[in-house]
């Protein structure tokens, strides 16, 4: 237990001073400072708390979310590029000073016994092993207005239709029974071929053809609702790519259209425009962050693409991984790297999204705001599972009763007792939705 212990405080000392003496942020996004619900004030509860990427006693409380942030060095590069003599002095003064170096470290070492204490007190031990690990994932190809397009398939309403893709993919697809409640705002209209000329589609036909992509950022969203293409009889069946062609085969009598009432989760990795954005660091470890990306490798020669999948917790505290392809708003999507999708505001009060619960605070951890793994309202082969989640965080009002939490029993209960506070994310001032399918754990190798 000792060891672990030091192993606990180690890293989270160790995170902290590589956040620290790296990369610091400032306001990202102009304008946007304000984060939840106010998170401006949180008082003495959070001191010798880190809040953010750096200590609350230097916020003056304020936890900076990663969204808000640029980097010192895009500050610098703003400065060299303007001609306000005071920019540069107010960037020059933003540095650590080598004096102050002692002080942070003397912080530093008081947060690590802090952390000792709270985790001897609790008996709890921050599960950090595998906090992060990489999960390769088929990728199938489709197209848009004649040119292709290159997507996932992780999860779907209809249970029949998950085992066969499940089978025609050779990878799990989950089934998502609450995407059924998905309504037309929070979707996109794709085709798929029921026969035809063979390939990389759902029944394993030629891949799907889709109406909009991430460029269009009031259409495109990885829900799909779906119409089923099926060659006629004696038509001659030829690959078509693109809507507009197909509704020309439509006329000719050559294929039938029927609309379905499944929805898919088939995140678009490579469109015509562009791509998801690579991770610049490939190497994955239990420190590996949120930001700046979530897949590590794009290989179209052998259609695959890798994630990096985050450990969290399910309701009932078994251990979980989930990948995240998409989210709402902007800031959020931007920090960890992965596309904006507007439409997915529209499950903010609907039953296709779950609830996910992030903490802003406590003790350090694979968390996306860098403290302890989330924990999610369900689980695979749950009847209420989705790969849609609403986002709430968690702050503790009392660093002295900080534990590690892994069910949502135990969130209920802390927030009755007004040990934590837990409130709907609204970063940004919008609805905070997360496209982040759990990944069986027969995918990654962990039978747990």
């Amino acid at each position: 237990m000792d060891g672990k212990i030091r192993h606990l405080a180690s890293f989270a000392v160790l995170s902290l001073l590589s956040i620290l003496l790296a990369t610091g942020f400032v306001g990202e996004l102009e304008g946007q400072k304000s984060v939840g619900r106010g998170a401006n004030d949180y008082g003495s509860a959070t001191k010798g708390i880190v809040c953010g990427d750096r200590l609350c006693s230097e916020t003056g409380g304020k936890i900076l979310m990663p969204w808000e942030e640029k980097s010192k060095e895009t500050v610098q590069q703003d400065c060299l590029s303007s001609s306000d003599e005071a920019t540069c002095q107010d960037t020059e003064d933003t540095q650590i000073e080598e004096e102050t170096i002692n002080d942070i470290t003397q912080e530093m070492e008081e947060m690590k016994n802090s952390l000792e204490a709270n985790v001897t007190t609790n008996g709890d031990v921050l599960l950090l092993a595998k906090a992060n690990v990489p999960v390769t994932i088929p990728l199938h190809q489709g197209y848009y207005l004649g040119k292709a397009v290159y997507y996932i398939i992780t999860d779907s309403s209809d249970s029949t239709l998950a085992d066969v893709i499940t089978t025609n993919q050779d990878w799990k697809v989950n089934h998502a029974p609450l995407l059924a409640n998905a309504t037309k705002d929070a979707v996109s209209k794709t085709y798929v071929f029921t026969n035809g000329v063979l390939g990389d589609g759902v029944y394993g036909f030629q891949g799907e053809i889709f109406t909009s992509t991430p460029e269009h950022e009031d259409e495109y969203s990885a829900l799909t609702s779906h119409v089923n293409v099926t060659w006629n009889d004696g038509a001659i069946r030829i690959i078509l790519d693109s809507e507009k062609e197909m509704l020309i085969a439509e006329k000719l009598g050559k294929i039938v259209l029927s609309e379905q009432d499944f929805v898919l989760n088939m995140p678009q990795i490579v469109w015509p425009e562009g791509q998801m954005a690579v991770k610049a660091n490939k190497t994955i470890t239990d420190e590996t962050t949120f930001v700046g990306g979530q897949i590590i490798d794009i290989d179209l020669t052998n259609k695959t693409t890798t994630f990096i999948a985050h450990q969290g917790w399910n309701s009932n505290g078994k251990q979980i991984f989930f990948i995240v392809t998409d989210a709402t708003p902007i800031g959020p999507a931007k920090s960890m790297g992965i596309l904006n999708v507007q439409k997915n505001a529209a499950l903010i009060s609907n039953p296709a999204a779950i609830d996910m619960f992030h903490f802003m605070n406590g003790i350090q951890g694979p968390g996306p705001l860098g403290f302890q793994s989330g924990i999610s309202s369900s689980f695979l082969g749950d009847a209420n599972y989705s790969p849609m989640s609403r986002i709430y965080f968690i702050e503790w009002n009392d660093q002295n009763s900080i534990s590690i939490v892994q069910t949502t029993k135990e969130i209920h209960e802390l927030e009755e007792s007004g040990l934590i506070r837990v409130d709907l994310a609204k970063p940004m001032n919008a609805a905070h939705i997360v496209n982040s399918p759990i990944i069986d754990p027969i995918q990654l190798g962990q039978m747990k």
